[in-house]
């Protein structure tokens, strides 16, 4: 598979990284970036074709990944060259969904969006995708793959349904850096140092989630293994319920998905 990221930004740069240590060849991957900066950047990191525009022979590419910013996108699709029926197209573009990516592209149909997260920079991510009824189980095994190299997939049966992957995994790493924030500065309330106290909390993170992950219980149940009547964690999960901590979560993530679906229909 030969793949031309249009875009070298972060998430591209992150999906190059885990093909390479997937067993990509470096020569079947190039990138079109206008930042001069970037471009060196990437072409100094692994010695890949780097060209400032989208060449008109997609540089022999199989797979075209767009991985450019929404506002971008307009301009780009205007210069974009025919793409070949056969060409797989992979949109990790927040906001386009695929109906709107294939007028730009003329009606091309061989589409698939993706929504990857941040943790993907180290591997570690997970990306929903959709497809168009017309991409064949090959062209999909080659997006899983893809995708695979920086963390776990999970395929979209509506595309509507990408509003929740936005709300929850996509923009979800947010929601756990802010409540990392409240705990290391309640530990610095608490008088520790706060180094340990920033220590103490990314450990807990990483350690329950690693704990969630290898129990078969759900997070329900874990939780109420650790909660003991009348204890330590009682005391605190009863404020967090006076607060309508749960309540207010949800809300927030019903918001992004609201925001999503509004982004989506802008124009």
């Amino acid at each position: 598979m030969s793949i031309l990221f249009v875009g070298g930004g972060n998430m591209a740069a992150a999906l190059i990284g885990g093909l390479v240590a997937h067993g990509q060849a470096l020569s079947d991957i190039a990138v079109v970036e206008v930042n001069e900066q970037t471009a060196a950047q990437l072409s100094a990191r692994w010695g890949i074709r780097v060209y400032a525009t989208v060449p008109a022979d997609l540089g022999g590419a199989s797979t075209v990944v767009l991985a450019v910013k929404p506002q971008q996108m307009t301009e780009l699709l205007g210069g974009f060259p025919a793409l070949p029926a056969v060409t797989l197209l992979v949109s990790i573009v927040a906001g386009w969904t695929t109906s709107r990516l294939s007028a730009g592209l003329k009606g091309h149909a061989n589409l698939v969006r993706a929504m990857p997260n941040t943790p993907a920079l180290i591997q570690a991510g997970v990306t929903g995708l959709f497809a168009l009824p017309g991409v064949s189980e090959e062209d999909r095994a080659r997006v899983q793959a893809m995708m695979h190299a920086v963390g776990s997939v999970h395929w979209l049966t509506r595309e509507s349904q990408m509003d929740a992957v936005t709300a929850l995994s996509g923009s979800g790493p947010a929601y756990v850096f802010y409540l990392m924030e409240i705990l290391q500065q309640a530990a610095l309330d608490l008088d520790l140092p706060a180094e340990m106290g920033n220590a103490l909390v990314l450990e807990m993170v990483r350690g329950a989630a690693l704990l969630a992950c290898s129990e078969k219980d759900a997070p329900a149940r874990l939780r109420q293994r650790v909660t003991s009547p009348g204890g330590t964690t009682a005391a605190a999960l009863r404020v967090l319920e006076e607060g309508a901590w749960a309540q207010v979560l949800k809300q927030a993530v019903q918001a992004a998905a609201q925001r999503s679906r509004e982004l989506e229909g802008a124009v």
